[in-house]
């Protein structure tokens, strides 16, 4: 596959909840002035969508007990996500910090909501499953109709290149064959910086990878091949599984699934 000058170098991924009886109000703000102001505006930062987990879907997330989704594994009813273009991250994050505080100042922020994972990650591969593929700087823009989420935890003295040798070399070429996952991207944890919103401390980040598969179909038509997949990992010995979750693509311009987050 050809490379061009566009390239995916880092992301930022923000899942949040809107405070019961904000739902629209949240999403009206979010859609309509926070995606843009707060982000897509910002230089480097060329692609964004967002992904909702409604009520059902939050009913199929795995682990019972989550570091990334608290307090419970149903925490976390919208989430984010934006692509940074390659060697651009200081630029953008530099930009970022002073216009996420600007917005805030100028009262153009949104109290009724709470972050449940707000972090940056730097892009370590991409696995795809077609010869001739999306590639994944266009990933956001094709509007996939599935997203998972699979945040994985190594264990203890295992080093990244040992699981992502097992997940390339010997994982993926069996289990995406066939199935609806066209893309598994896999990234690193940014260090956290300061913002002008209370953001949870995420642990653990040297450990910690990031998995987003984007899928030719809803994420909870075939969520039994994430738990299979989920077994055939943690059988390993390399890593577990610490957050998994499917997610559905919002509706641009309306309040659709607003009412179904609880």
């Amino acid at each position: 596959m050809r490379e061009y000058p566009v390239q995916v170098g880092s992301m930022l991924l923000t899942m949040v909840d809107p405070l019961p009886g904000h739902e629209v109000a949240y999403n009206r703000w979010y859609e309509r002035d926070h995606f843009y102001a707060g982000c897509m505006v910002g230089p480097w930062l060329f692609a964004g969508s967002r992904w909702v987990a409604t009520r059902d879907l939050k009913a199929l997330r795995f682990p019972g007990e989550s570091p990334i989704a608290k307090p419970s594994v149903a925490a976390g009813s919208y989430v984010a996500i934006y692509w940074i273009h390659a060697g651009k991250l200081d630029e953008q994050r530099a930009w970022g910090n002073q216009q996420a505080h600007w917005l805030y100042k100028n009262d153009r922020g949104f109290n009724e909501r709470t972050h449940v994972h707000t972090l940056m990650y730097n892009l370590d591969w991409a696995y795809y499953r077609d010869g001739d593929p999306v590639p994944l700087p266009l990933a956001l823009d094709h509007r996939f109709p599935g997203l998972a989420t699979i945040a994985v935890l190594r264990n203890d003295g295992v080093a990244q290149e040992k699981l992502d040798a097992w997940l390339r070399d010997e994982c993926l070429p069996s289990f995406m064959q066939g199935s609806p996952a066209a893309i598994c991207s896999t990234w690193s944890p940014i260090p956290q910086g300061d913002a002008p919103m209370a953001i949870p401390k995420v642990e653990n980040t040297d450990r910690l990878d990031m998995q987003l598969w984007f899928l030719d179909e809803p994420a909870a038509s075939g969520w039994q091949r994430f738990r299979d997949y989920t077994k055939a990992l943690e059988a390993t010995g390399l890593a577990k599984v610490a957050f998994a979750s499917p997610w559905l693509p919002t509706v641009i311009g309306t309040d659709r699934y607003t009412d179904q987050l609880w």
